[in-house]
């Protein structure tokens, strides 16, 4: 086989890029291990940024975003289920944040896939990328019990934290930072009517959050210690905690009722530098990985392909320095998300050797930003996404 862009991964980072490429003319053949099925069952994040839902809309891609999507304007930020502050987007940093499903999001982008004959290739497994470094790079992999060499000029990435492509960038040019946190997040889904507004919770018993899919779709979240297991914990056992976590004004208009999901998920930070070897490029959760506390992996997924995307159609036209660049560029985004996303998870959480003096100290934060517009701003700008 033969494309210009070889794109190894079809969630949203892989399927958005070769959507965008088309747009600009540029040919390209997705590459994915698991099943359309197993792809579109993943459990994920929906809280968009505005220049998100603004990349989409170029794209083609927000009919049903706009229709089903529901804007976010504030967060509300408590402590010691007494205090609260709600930080408004709009006032402070100009825009809103977008809550719309990342399951939605990979259906539509599979709907515009089929809708354009964008070639996936499902099952695809045994994925080697071969002479990233070289002007023909190739990829080679098996399908439908076939072994397939794809020749191109390009390979995107973009197969997550276990796929194969971080692994083609040599030990001695790669530099790894990694920050793991000592427990994880309980979320349940339950259908069940959402507060109007993410609320996100600093207790001395743990972090809360409380957010949402859809209207009649809820989905909440408790710290909990890493070797929990989910059969640990009850529904009213997590309703209980979860209530205890957030002032009672909160509490009292929370809807609870049966989990229809339920699982631990445990928390990092961690970026790969640089996002690039020779013709192969890194993008979304191949590249780096955050906490889910600001809202920023899919975000960074989505810019990170609008990036490559430019950068590629800048070549195919003659300008060759974008690309050149791609790195340098996607890694100032990525470090800005990735350090918030840090502030806010060390801000926010009970760590296990947390001492009194630290818990306080973190109130003090949280109360320094409930009286500064200055403070507040500089949140805002950063939850709803600096400018590309």
């Amino acid at each position: 086989m033969r494309t210009q862009v070889a794109i190894i991964g079809a969630g949203p980072a892989g399927t958005l890029l070769s959507l965008l490429l088309r747009q600009q003319g540029i040919e390209s053949v997705v590459l994915e291990r698991q099943t359309k099925e197993y792809v579109l069952s993943r459990i994920r994040a929906g809280v968009l940024e505005w220049t998100s839902v603004e990349i989409m809309r170029a794209a083609g891609l927000s009919e049903r975003l706009d229709v089903e999507g529901h804007r976010h304007e504030s967060i509300k930020i408590s402590w010691r289920a007494e205090e609260l502050l709600s930080i408004d987007f709009e006032r402070l940093a100009g825009k809103p944040m977008m809550a719309y499903g990342q399951t939605k999001i990979q259906e539509d982008l599979y709907a515009a896939a089929d809708a354009h004959g964008q070639d996936i290739i499902f099952g695809a497994s045994d994925v080697e990328i071969h002479d990233p470094n070289s002007d023909a790079p190739w990829v080679s992999f098996t399908a439908n019990g076939e072994p397939v060499r794809l020749d191109c000029d390009f390979v995107a990435g973009c197969d997550g934290a276990h796929g194969v492509s971080r692994g083609s960038i040599p030990d001695s040019i790669k530099r790894e930072y990694e920050r793991s946190y000592p427990f994880g997040w309980l979320g349940i889904l339950s259908e069940t009517p959402p507060l109007p507004h993410l609320l996100y919770a600093n207790h001395e018993r743990g972090f809360a959050l409380c957010s949402e899919r859809n209207p009649m779709l809820s989905r909440y979240y408790v710290q909990c210690p890493l070797d929990d297991r989910v059969e640990d914990w009850s529904d009213d056992r997590f309703w209980s905690e979860l209530l205890a976590r957030v002032p009672k004004s909160e509490a009292d208009n929370i809807v609870t009722g049966p989990s229809i999901e339920k699982s631990i998920a445990p928390l990092r930070s961690y970026v790969c530098e640089p996002m690039q070897y020779g013709r192969m490029f890194l993008a979304g959760d191949a590249a780096h990985i955050v906490p889910p506390t600001g809202a920023k992996g899919l975000n960074l997924s989505i810019s990170d392909v609008h990036y490559l995307a430019t950068a590629m159609a800048a070549h195919y036209s003659g300008d060759p320095g974008q690309l050149a660049s791609y790195s340098e560029t996607a890694l100032r985004r990525v470090w800005g998300s990735v350090r918030f996303s840090w502030w806010m998870t060390v801000l926010l959480h009970r760590f296990p050797d947390q001492s009194p003096f630290e818990q306080r100290a973190n109130e003090e934060d949280l109360h320094y930003l409930s009286r500064s517009e200055a403070a507040q701003t500089s949140v805002a700008e950063q939850y709803v996404g600096l400018d590309l």
